[in-house]
């Protein structure tokens, strides 16, 4: 793991936080949810991939299947 991948989240957290408060000021509430829940849906595959290739490394270490 590299710490690319923390400077990624954090891009895309300010990212859609700007959008966000664009949105918000601009009266557009409800699309500013939903920008903010595809962010964080983006995260959460980067994250689940992250956790994903953990668990591999540790079957991997220990031997196990």
């Amino acid at each position: 793991m590299s710490v690319e991948i923390i400077f990624k989240i954090a891009a895309i957290g300010i990212l859609i936080t700007v959008i966000c408060q664009v949105l918000k000021k601009s009266d557009r509430e409800d699309i500013a949810t939903l920008v903010s829940l595809a962010g964080l849906i983006i995260v959460l595959t980067m994250v689940i991939g992250m956790v994903s290739d953990l668990f591999n490394t540790i079957k991997d270490i220990f031997n196990l299947y």
